[in-house]
């Protein structure tokens, strides 16, 4: 039996959260489930729908493949991808599908709000058997097809700040390439 690392990447608002809580509802609810950095904590994958599961914080250093390797679940979940250590433990997660024959599903953004990949999202890409956008459509505020993340501060676009910093839809909008290029938010 084949197995196989899904990459499932978009923009925020997608619904990432709850496809990946779908899938493991799905599948059976005995896998293990990862996360890094939700914006409901420590320890939980959320979705702005409310639904939330425990997981397995991923922080810097944290070996994923001897963790699989040591639990052997079923299936692996991982949310909040693009915050992994990259290339590192994106590499973990292939190795979990070669070495220890386990399926893994990765959800996460596929960009920055500077509209540039994030380094384990790259590396996620580099290695999936598949990568899939994620189902849920989310517009911009033109009505095109959102497809890059935004940085706002009163509905201004920035340019500038640390990569990564948690936060939800007050903090960010979703914008059409030519509207996040123009910096029209």
């Amino acid at each position: 039996m084949s197995h196989e690392l899904v990459a499932y990447l978009g923009v925020m608002d997608a619904g990432k959260s709850t496809l990946a809580l779908q899938y493991h509802h799905s599948l059976g609810g005995q896998g293990v489930v990862y996360t890094s950095m939700d914006r409901g904590g420590e320890g939980v994958v959320s979705s702005r729908l409310g639904l939330h599961h425990e997981a397995r914080e991923v922080k810097p250093g944290f070996d994923i493949y001897d963790d699989l390797a040591l639990i052997r679940p079923p299936y692996v979940i991982v949310d909040e991808v693009q915050f992994l250590e990259a290339p590192k433990q994106i590499n973990h997660l292939a190795d979990a599908v070669d070495g220890l024959g386990l399926d893994v599903y990765a959800f996460g953004l596929k960009t920055d709000f500077l509209g540039r990949l994030f380094p384990a999202s790259q590396r996620l890409i580099e290695l999936a058997d598949r990568v899939e956008e994620l189902p849920v459509r989310v517009n911009c505020w033109c009505g095109e097809r959102g497809t890059h993340n935004a940085r706002v501060r009163d509905g201004v676009m920035v340019f500038s700040g640390d990569l990564v910093e948690v936060g939800d839809m007050d903090s960010y909008t979703v914008l059409c390439r030519r509207h996040h290029r123009a910096g029209l938010a």
